[in-house]
């Protein structure tokens, strides 16, 4: 299985970026991970939030194959903790699905084209991060989540 990440707009903060990066690096030795970003649509501030979802549908819809599964990280998604989010990624493994993608939208969520094209929704929390934030959050559960499939000593329960 491979699993790719997709988000709209490059992460601004150098912070962010850094532990990112140190993330997707520790996750090259579990499964084959991508980071896909898709530029920020530009002249927003001539664009309704409609319009401006609309454009990075079809910019994030390009990007996916016929047979991925498709989740969309949203705050009405489902909930896991990090012991039941890995058992979700090793039910994806074992059960034979090839590309497993998750996708965080810009600043104002996704166009229901996106909605109607995904499988599922994840939430990471109840609380609101930005979806620079996430970025970071996701890509360290992720490891996490493969670290408990090994049972490797990183997640403390």
């Amino acid at each position: 299985m491979k699993i790719k990440l997709i988000v709209v707009g490059k992460t601004e903060e150098g912070w962010l970026n850094t532990g990112i990066d140190k993330y997707l690096a520790r996750l090259k030795h579990y499964i084959g991970f991508s980071l896909q970003v898709i530029p920020d649509i530009k002249n927003t501030k001539h664009l309704s939030e409609a319009q401006q979802k609309s454009k990075e549908a079809e910019l994030i819809l390009k990007q996916l194959g016929n047979a991925d599964v498709v989740i969309l990280m949203d705050e009405r998604g489902k909930k896991y903790n990090s012991v039941s989010f890995s058992q979700f990624l090793n039910k994806h493994m074992v059960g034979g699905t090839g590309s497993l993608v998750f996708i965080i939208g810009g600043p104002y969520g996704f166009a229901d084209e996106v909605y109607n094209r995904a499988n599922g929704m994840l939430s990471l929390s109840d609380m609101t991060f930005s979806h620079q934030m996430i970025r970071l959050f996701f890509t360290e559960q992720l490891y996490r989540a493969f670290t408990i499939l090994k049972n490797e000593p990183y997640h403390h329960a």
